[in-house]
């Protein structure tokens, strides 16, 4: 796998994309909504715009990591972004992470952009086994994980510690076997072109 090309995929509700310059308000803003900062199980802390500008800005010039902005189709605005990290070539896997902001929330957004990153990871990059980290007090994206084909393996016991106690973390997989079987297909530029031809 090499994460060195940045594919656009368009899906009917959501394109994912490499991050543009104006999206650097939506993300602040997201940032510090108070339930993205308890659902990605984020340290409570102020971000510094800067260092965020900065993080976001270099995105594109990682080669062992993906990292794409979630973008409205509807309204082209940035509601969230999708990553896979923690490469790990000898064994074709990787850690997947999503974060939606308010402005994307219940539309279903999340689902699609989970869908097709992952048909992309699996057909383009090679990939074996994706994997993530759910805490116990998110079923909402636990349930959308299980409709992409996700599969609970394990808990974490006491994984996160919050102001309202420690919270268990389930670990999930999708193996590229799993997805195939779903007949999902991929969603990038490239691909649609070749499929209009």
């Amino acid at each position: 796998m090499s994460s060195a090309i940045k594919p656009t995929l368009n899906g009917l509700r959501v394109s994912l994309r490499p991050f543009a310059p104006g999206d650097h308000p939506a993300i602040v803003r997201a940032l510090q909504d108070p339930e993205v900062v308890r659902l990605t199980g984020s340290p409570v802390a102020e971000f510094d715009e800067h260092r965020l500008r900065d993080w976001y800005s270099t995105r594109h010039e990682q080669d062992d990591r993906l990292d794409l902005a979630v973008v409205d189709r509807a309204t082209g605005a940035w509601v969230g972004e999708v990553v896979l990290n923690e490469l790990d070539r000898p064994n074709q896997s990787c850690n997947f992470r999503i974060l939606i902001g308010p402005d994307g929330r219940d539309r279903g957004l999340g689902t699609e952009a989970v869908r097709l990153l992952l048909a992309y990871a699996f057909q383009h990059l090679g990939l074996h086994r994706i994997s993530l980290w759910v805490y116990a007090f998110n079923p909402r994206a636990r349930h959308v994980y299980e409709k992409a084909g996700f599969v609970a393996e394990g808990t974490l016991r006491d994984a996160l510690r919050t102001p309202d106690g420690r919270v268990d973390a389930t670990v999930m997989a999708v193996l590229a076997p799993d997805w195939a079987a779903t007949g999902s297909p991929c969603a990038c530029v490239a691909c649609a072109v070749a499929t209009s031809d």
